[in-house]
């Protein structure tokens, strides 16, 4: 996601409540792109990541374009399986 001054001051929280915190402001704001974005049950959001303030999700090529071409979006890449 672009930058996001509400991440970087919640993010500077290291305590319990300041991750938690921070975790579910990830989570409403990724929620809420999406369902602006792509059709109701279309897609499948499997976590916001905190550390990038970014997500994954599982969607087709053609919804991967339009995540792309959204101005608070900064990159979309294809999934990388881990070993």
């Amino acid at each position: 996601m672009n930058f996001d001054p509400v991440y970087d001051r919640l993010r500077a929280d290291r305590s319990k409540e300041g991750s938690a915190t921070l975790d579910a402001y990830l989570s409403h704001k990724h929620d809420k792109l999406l369902a602006k974005l792509l059709q109701p049950d279309t897609y499948r959001k499997k976590s916001s990541l905190a550390i990038v303030d970014g997500f994954a999700v599982e969607i087709t090529d053609a919804q991967a374009s339009i995540l792309r071409s959204a101005k608070e979006v900064r990159v979309v890449e294809k999934n990388q399986e881990l070993a």
